[in-house]
């Protein structure tokens, strides 16, 4: 089972930065997770929230706020402060052994943001080891249209109705991995989407004894902001 290192090693280092993707793998994991979005100017940034205040302490939101104003900036957390990067820039940092998980924060742009990722991961010849996901099967579609040999991976919140998750369009969007939330998740329903041919990211997994119950069910990777917690109770 591979385990993700949520934003990289959230718990302790800046989310979402360099520093903390490669804390990550310090710890043992077997790659990250992260967040994009397109800023003011157009290019793809590695950021979670759609406005700046939380991460950054200052008003604005991501989408209407230049690149050149947001290199400058750091994202600041309990874990310490380290710059905004671009997605390229964290792709160009870490290992090609590395598994990356990019997620697609689909709050506005999402056509132009589907297509720009498509084109920087198929340029960069990122196929065999990275899986793009989304909450929004659209913005999956999107990317289907532009790069279809990138593997792709929908997010399932809980409760989310079975007809969303099983419909046409859902199992197109996420052809190839199904990502659902920890909580609620039962092994039937691991068992289901692996007969369907998806593969099984569970999100977030911080807990140690949740993860070893994880890894007997199959599952094949945990998102998680503790990943050298995991690594060490999965030995």
């Amino acid at each position: 089972m591979r385990i993700l290192g949520h934003r990289g090693a959230s718990a302790d280092a800046p989310e979402n930065t360099v520093p903390a993707f490669r804390l990550a793998l310090e710890q043992g994991a077997d790659g990250v997770e992260l967040d994009v979005r397109l800023c003011g100017s157009g290019e793809v940034v590695v950021f979670h929230d759609e406005t700046l205040e939380r991460l950054a302490g200052r008003p604005g939101r991501v989408v209407q706020t230049p690149w050149s104003t947001l290199r400058t900036l750091q994202v600041v957390t309990p874990g310490g402060r380290a710059p905004i990067p671009l997605l390229a820039e964290v792709l160009e940092a870490l290992p090609r052994t590395a598994w990356v998980n990019v997620e697609l924060k689909a709050d506005s742009g999402w056509l132009k943001l589907a297509a720009r990722v498509g084109r920087l991961l198929l340029d960069g010849g990122h196929q065999s080891h990275v899986v793009v996901s989304s909450f929004h099967p659209f913005c999956l579609l999107a990317l289907a249209a532009r790069a279809p040999s990138l593997r792709r991976g929908l997010l399932l919140e809980e409760g989310r109705p079975d007809w969303q998750e099983s419909g046409p369009l859902s199992l197109w969007a996420g052809r190839d991995a199904v990502h659902p939330a920890n909580a609620g998740l039962r092994e039937e329903k691991v068992r289901l989407w692996h007969a369907r041919g998806r593969q099984v990211a569970v999100w977030t997994v911080d807990d140690p004894g949740r993860a070893r119950t994880l890894a007997g069910w199959g599952v094949d990777s945990v998102i998680t902001n503790r990943p050298g917690l995991l690594r060490a109770a999965l030995r």
